[in-house]
């Protein structure tokens, strides 16, 4: 450019790739949930557009008034309240404060907020807690001639939910568009801190990227209380937690149809039950990723954490529920192999990490080599981060490779998490090298000639 001001660099194929995404990814979770129930990729049901064929959730949408509006409200209200009791429990459990990465202010900015920010941890207790509230039930009086009024506890009913996931999932679509419309808006209140990649002057591209890093209400706010975050509240709790009751609800609608839970059902709800409870208990890790310490809070992560994750990510006990494929105890077996394998490389890699960026002279990462940068970072070159820069990734995949396996191989649907993970996971890292590139320079370049592989050790 003539000024010499750099341009601006666009991801996701810039506006008209955002604007796609916004529109498509909706209707790919919508249409998932479809080919979950029938077992496989549905194509006539793709080429209907008559109104009798218009049997799913979008004839709400395509088709006005051929629809039970009553529905539509009952499993909008169940999505909301849900989202709600999230944030009254995250905002009345006790928690640990932790400050997260130090926030780097432009020249221009008008700082109006500390260099690091406090958040509440307690997604962990959040976890259990709601796991005993569908265990037991809620409280309620009843009164009897015999023994006056008594507490007895309701067992809660999720067959609503498990009904009706194509039409709780639209309100939970509708739901983030609507969030992260007021989020957008909310950022061009001054003070206001913008994320780089999400601060390019074009409104499609930074609604869906998000212009503001860290979005907070108030801290006079008293419903939302100090340190509530948007961001790390939604990445970790609502859908999360909810994609682990739809596991249950699954489970529980097998139970009821059979009379057992079948092992692929069991392992799946096990292996996803471990995963969710992981992120949780690990919660404070989370606050050095990029997701929190990079990228803005717009749609892409607003729909993600809330209607993707929850709806997608559950379709393995969706497929089961409709179509288990009875494995042998060998193959059940074979896979909880598969599993474990990339849950030690997953577990151990990230904890490793977190450990040396919050103490390098800890015992357990101190004999580590590493490398020091110019910014005074260092750059681990041994242990896990010595054989492959994104070691966690692969771990990661592996694990989800295991979620498919559990349903056998009759269709390409359940599979759908590996294919999608694999891309989004190179994604991820062409991302991050990037932005390492950007941010580092030289040393980058020479941490890549000591780690030369980005994904399984000397072969990728």
């Amino acid at each position: 450019m003539s000024d010499g001001k750099k341009s601006f660099e666009y991801e996701f194929g810039g506006p008209i790739g955002a604007l796609g995404t916004i529109i498509f990814l909706p209707l790919v979770t919508l249409h998932l949930i479809h080919f979950a129930e029938v077992g496989h990729i549905d194509i006539p049901y793709l080429k209907s557009t008559s109104e009798e064929e218009c049997t799913y959730v979008m004839k709400d949408i395509l088709c006005p008034g051929c629809s039970d509006r009553t529905l539509i409200i009952r499993c909008a209200s169940i999505i909301v309240g849900w989202f709600v009791y999230m944030v009254i429990t995250s905002r009345i459990l006790p928690a640990e404060f932790l400050q997260g990465s130090t926030l780097h202010y432009p020249p221009d900015h008008s700082k109006k907020s500390p260099d690091r920010l406090i958040y509440r941890i307690n997604g962990h207790l959040l976890f259990w807690c709601t796991m005993l509230g569908i265990a037991i039930g809620y409280p309620s009086l009843s009164s009897s001639s015999s023994n006056g009024v008594q507490i007895i506890f309701q067992p809660i009913s999720l067959h609503l939910l498990q009904n009706n996931l194509d039409t709780c999932a639209l309100s939970t679509i509708i739901l983030c568009f609507l969030l992260s419309l007021f989020l957008y808006l909310k950022s061009f209140i001054p003070g206001a801190l913008l994320a780089h990649g999400g601060n390019s002057g074009n409104p499609i591209y930074d609604f869906f990227m998000g212009r503001e890093l860290n979005p907070r209400p108030s801290p006079k706010n008293f419903f939302f209380g100090n340190y509530f975050d948007w961001k790390e509240f939604c990445e970790l709790r609502p859908g999360l937690i909810g994609w682990e009751v739809l596991n249950l609800c699954f489970a529980l609608k097998q139970y009821q149809s059979l009379g057992y839970i079948s092992g692929s059902m069991f392992l799946i709800n096990i292996f996803q039950g471990i995963y969710v409870w992981d992120a949780l208990y690990q919660e404070r890790a989370i606050l050095t990723t990029m997701d929190i310490t990079t990228d803005g809070f717009g749609y892409m992560l607003c729909f993600g954490d809330l209607a993707w994750v929850p709806f997608t990510y559950s379709l393995q006990a969706q497929y089961l529920l409709h179509h288990d494929p009875g494995l042998h105890l060998f193959s059940l077996f074979a896979i909880i192999g598969i599993h474990a394998f990339g849950y030690f490389i997953f577990r151990s890699a990230n904890s490793q990490k977190d450990a040396f960026r919050r103490d390098p002279n800890d015992p357990s990462v101190s004999n580590l080599s590493f490398l020091q940068t110019k910014r005074g970072t260092k750059l681990l070159t041994s242990g896990w981060w010595g054989r492959a820069r994104k070691i966690n990734y692969t771990g990661d995949w592996i694990m989800g490779l295991s979620w498919c396996l559990t349903c056998g191989f009759d269709s390409i649907v359940p599979y759908y998490y590996a294919i999608y993970f694999a891309i989004l996971l190179i994604h991820r890292s062409v991302r991050d090298d990037f932005m390492c590139q950007e941010k580092y320079g030289d040393d980058w370049e020479e941490y890549k000639k000591i780690v030369p592989y980005r994904f399984i050790p000397g072969i990728i």
